[in-house]
């Protein structure tokens, strides 16, 4: 028996309409994004992998921050906050070293400080000769 071959037709795929789509999807997911806009940014003070272990030295200064805007020069409690007590104090300090060598600072602001604080004490360090500031950190956990 001999069967009759069927004449086998070419297919032609055609992709315009697959690539319309695409391409409206693509318009659609751009138009209908939305972009989120914070009014401010939520962030972690920084950690450092290695802490730097100041020696102490007759140059070496340690001003303490705390949450409230308060100052602790070398452990002494200063009473006013403004910019005329916190330079008179570091004067003092200079003043009583006679400020032999360089000298160096070391600030330690609490987490919940205002950055104004820190900015101003680093500014009147500057005025005053400090010329290495250090800002201690908290180890950070080592990436495994």
């Amino acid at each position: 028996m001999k069967f009759k071959r069927q004449a086998r037709q070419d297919l032609d795929v055609n992709m315009m309409p697959l690539i319309d789509v695409v391409f409206l999807l693509l318009i659609f997911f751009m138009v209908s994004t939305t972009f989120i806009k914070d009014s401010h940014i939520g962030i972690k003070l920084p950690k450092a992998q290695q802490i730097a272990r100041e020696q102490q030295q007759k140059n070496h200064l340690q001003l303490v921050i705390d949450v409230n805007g308060q100052f602790k020069i070398d452990g002494r409690t200063l009473e006013h906050n403004d910019i005329a007590s916190i330079k008179a104090a570091l004067k003092g300090w200079l003043a009583k070293r006679e400020a032999t060598g360089i000298a160096q600072m070391t600030i330690s602001a609490d987490a919940g400080t205002a950055h104004q604080f820190v900015v101003t004490a680093m500014d009147i360090a500057g005025q005053l000769g400090f010329t290495k500031l250090s800002i201690a950190t908290i180890q950070q956990e080592p990436i495994q």
